[in-house]
């Protein structure tokens, strides 16, 4: 046993020192506008003092993250500071000197330790068959899906942002649920969420797990609630942990009166439905059906061009828009439509809470839901779907195949995010290898019960390799490469929408029949 635990902690370190190694190489990429968002921060939390930092707006950049990420980036500027100090001036825009793009590429990579804690945790919560080879074992598969996820590569390594810290975060307060440490557990989401807020579309998944299986202390012999058995020292020490973690974050500025402020910038709904490049969601398929019809209009007399409000939804800008035929949707409809969309898991949680691996899959849902129809949704918070996901995928045959689904299709619309001709070759090389390892070992884990795709779902997964043609090397050499640019991104954005949708009702499906027998990942 011990030599078997020996080999097994030799295996994730050689993963975790394998991508760390990788992450160095990549140094020197390309890194977005999100390279400059944090500089800035580094500079302002750095330069001013607190009360102006959420006022700050020297830089388009200004901060729009909690403020208990304000001060991870404040500690980070006094490290910097050794670096190059020049950074650190707020009135330096844009700056990316050698030894900045160093620091901040290194304090990404350092930051990660969190990410690679937590993974080794989370593999503590899964049931080992003995006898297995390495491919055959869940753990492994797990390590190298979530250690060498693709996305999360490209995401932080490349275009640059602080991703992996904050899953670190997250995967391990999921984790201490399964350990049954749930005052740990929920500690850690509250921390995470004032790290970045966009966790917030998740919470409900923790609130009705807790209040439901913590803080009810007991279940009927039919899985029904039983009221009784409510703890009020339990509710009591949650809402404690909760509220103390707000204060320490939000108190500073609740006595300097600036919450409204702060508040304003994170949640700016003045930005448009969508992102400057449609995420593929529901509204990436609504905008289209709407262009689509606007044509039909036009061709058919139906409508008046003229009368048309100007497209704006791809032309690069983040702004508000109108729809030209189908109704225009507002900040309040998304909301609505998110929480119809998450609604039923939480029911089923409450009525029938199948333990951690409930509330895990409830958590994936509700992330995928915020995704499909929330406001201005980034396509990087796809990843907030994908990495939990991963652990269910190890040990569960139909969460297998919906992993694979969505983490191809969701993965491949990240793509956009590199454009430059130099890491073309890395994110299909990357993509390529975390997808043939992503296939290979979870049909070898599940070989007994045949193939994991249908030929429809291998057809349309296959489908990405001529959209990808098209996109980056036939249509720049076309003449509509000037006329309508935004035309790959546009493609890209509704094909990806269609797999992210169809794994978002396969993923519903398996919650809402699934047997409460149903569980290999291990509660201790």
């Amino acid at each position: 046993m011990a030599a078997l635990m020996t080999n097994d902690q030799s295996c994730f370190f050689a993963l975790a020192l394998g991508v760390s190694f990788l992450k160095c190489l990549l140094i020197n990429a390309y890194h977005s506008s999100d390279f400059e968002v944090h500089r800035n921060w580094l500079a302002l939390t750095h330069s001013l003092p607190v009360p102006q930092w959420y006022y700050e707006a020297t830089s388009e950049w200004t901060l729009d993250y909690p403020p208990l990420f304000a001060w991870f980036e404040y500690g980070l500027s006094h490290i910097a500071w050794f670096f190059d100090k020049e950074m650190l001036v707020v009135q330096n825009l844009n700056y990316a000197s050698p030894a900045t793009i160093l620091f901040q590429r290194l304090s990404v990579i350092v930051a990660d330790v969190v990410f690679f804690y937590a993974v080794k945790e989370c593999c503590k919560c899964l049931r080992e068959d003995k006898g297995k080879d390495l491919l055959g074992k869940p753990s492994f598969i797990l390590t190298v899906l979530l250690l060498w996820n693709f996305g999360l590569l490209i995401v932080d390594h490349i275009h640059f942002q602080y991703n992996g810290f904050l899953f670190g975060v997250l995967l391990l307060s999921i984790a201490r649920h399964f350990q049954n440490r749930h005052f740990e557990g929920a500690l850690l989401f509250s921390v995470l969420f004032n790290l970045k807020h966009i966790y917030l579309y998740i919470a409900p998944a923790y609130g009705i797990y807790l209040l439901r299986c913590f803080c009810f202390t007991q279940s009927n012999a039919d899985g029904s609630l039983q009221w009784r058995s409510f703890s009020v020292v339990r509710l009591v020490t949650l809402g404690t942990i909760v509220l103390s973690t707000f204060a320490v974050s939000f108190g500073p500025f609740i006595a300097l009166g600036q919450l409204p402020q702060v508040l304003s910038r994170l949640f700016p709904f003045k930005r448009g439905l969508c992102h400057a490049y449609w995420a593929p969601n529901i509204w990436a398929l609504y905008n289209i059906a709407d262009k689509a019809l606007s044509i039909l209009g036009v061709k058919f007399k139906l409508l008046d061009i003229n009368k048309l409000p100007k497209a704006s939804m791809t032309g690069g800008l983040v702004q508000e828009f109108q729809h030209s035929v189908l109704p225009s949707v507002s900040p309040l409809a998304t909301l609505v439509c998110t929480l119809l969309s998450i609604l039923p898991a939480l029911f089923r949680i409450w009525h029938r809470p199948n333990g951690a691996r409930g509330f895990l899959c409830c958590l994936v849902i509700c992330a995928l839901g915020s995704f499909m129809f929330g406001w201005h949704v980034h396509e990087k918070a796809i990843l907030m779907a994908i990495l939990p996901l991963s652990l269910l995928a190890v040990e569960s045959r139909e969460e297998a195949r919906i992993f694979l689904i969505l983490s191809i299709t969701g993965h491949y619309s990240l793509f956009p995010l590199l454009f430059t001709t130099q890491e073309l070759p890395i994110k299909i090389f990357l993509m390529l290898l975390f997808t043939i390892f992503s296939l290979t070992s979870l049909k070898t884990l599940f070989r007994k019960g045949g193939a994991l795709l249908n030929p429809l779902e291998a057809t349309y997964l296959l489908g990405l390799i001529p959209l990808e043609l098209i996109c980056e090397f036939v249509y720049p050499l076309t003449v509509w490469q000037k006329t309508f640019p935004f035309l790959p991104l546009m493609l890209t954005s509704v094909y990806c929408a269609l797999g992210v949708t169809y794994a978002f009702i396969r993923l519903y499906i398996s919650l809402l029949t699934c047997s409460d027998s149903t569980k290999k990942i291990k509660t201790q």
